[in-house]
């Protein structure tokens, strides 16, 4: 399978990139002078498109397990080198379970299935990155 995006410039720092979904995202970066953002910077949503991929993993292998009593986020945080080309070269992604009765096991086991298996995302950034997972339990009351 082939994937292909068209990204247009569309003045100043920003792009607009097309998906094969059809949804835009416009990008830029900080400019030397102004604090306004138009879009989302090209690193970060990397970090954004590894939650997203293990998310999607998670949340559908929970659905076909009949867990569905439960929120969920997750954070992701990625440490630049220092010396250009900047890259992501050590990351954590701390996986957020609220509920009055999280199932441990289920959740680890789809949480798991993601990081080791399914997600290609989470692969290619080991590529280049230390990738850490971390799972969070909060007990809620219900």
């Amino acid at each position: 399978m082939t994937n292909k995006i068209t990204t247009n410039w569309i003045g100043g720092m920003q792009f607009e990139s097309d998906n094969p979904s059809g949804k835009t995202v416009v990008m830029d970066t900080d400019v030397e002078g102004s604090t306004e953002r138009f879009g989302l910077s090209p690193k970060a949503m990397m970090l954004s498109s590894l939650a997203g991929c293990s998310g999607l993993d998670v949340v559908s292998v929970l659905e076909k397990m009949k867990v569905d009593d439960y929120t969920f986020k997750m954070e992701v945080e990625g440490e630049l080198t220092s010396e250009h080309p900047k890259y992501y070269h050590k990351v954590t992604v701390d996986y957020h379970f609220y509920g009055a009765n999280l199932s441990e096991s289920k959740i680890n086991k789809a949480v798991s299935l993601s990081v080791d298996k399914y997600c290609g995302v989470m692969e290619m950034f080991r590529k280049f990155a230390t990738v850490k997972t971390n799972i969070h339990l909060h007990a809620v009351n219900s």
